[in-house]
């Protein structure tokens, strides 16, 4: 795999596995360290193109001639956003606010290039969940799957309560993969 001229503003080991998927291995790889909170009355969908470009902007502080690519990913029922549970409890009702319903999970990809030049796409994904067991709550907290991430892994326990996906598959993961090769490829990357 050959290493690509851009800087993974992400330390996301879903991400990383997602864009070596496509045969895109950052030269480096910089977590961005930013303040992840929500704006009074914020919505999700400018939360989201909000925090992506502020991880982008903080690396490309650091590494100011380089490509950088970022990318911020949340799970939305309704109007709520779910953050990254703390503990089981807030888990647990994580998955109780899922259970049986729709939700959607929104990514923005952001690109700053060597130039200062900011690119962004955003893509939303609707997700069926099918109501879900006390028992079967119980059993996917206690797998400690969604410590780290935001609402659940799709890619793991949970993709057998998932009834129907309607989008993109790879942004529920963490990394909306046509959005970024557009994004890297318009940029010669």
């Amino acid at each position: 795999m050959a290493v690509k001229d851009f800087i993974l503003a992400s330390g996301s080991p879903q991400r990383i596995a997602l864009l070596r998927q496509i045969d895109y291995e950052p030269k480096k790889i910089y977590p961005a360290d930013i303040d992840e909170s929500c704006l009074p009355h914020e919505e999700a969908l400018p939360y989201v193109r909000r925090m992506a470009l502020a991880k982008a902007r903080r690396v490309s502080q650091e590494f100011a001639t380089e490509n950088v690519l970022a990318c911020d990913t949340v799970v939305v029922v309704g109007k709520r956003i779910l953050h990254k549970a703390q503990n089981a409890d807030e888990q647990r009702s994580f998955m109780k606010l899922m259970s049986g319903k729709n939700h959607r999970v929104i990514s923005s990809v952001c690109l700053i290039n060597k130039q200062g030049k900011i690119s962004q796409r955003t893509v939303s994904t609707k997700i069926s969940m099918k109501h879900l067991t006390p028992a079967e709550i119980d059993e996917y907290v206690a797998s400690g799957e969604w410590k780290g991430v935001c609402g659940y892994k799709i890619e793991g326990r949970l993709a057998g309560y998932v009834t129907k996906i309607v989008g993109s598959y790879s942004g529920v993961v963490g990394l909306p993969l046509s959005a970024t090769l557009n994004l890297l490829k318009g940029e010669g990357v």
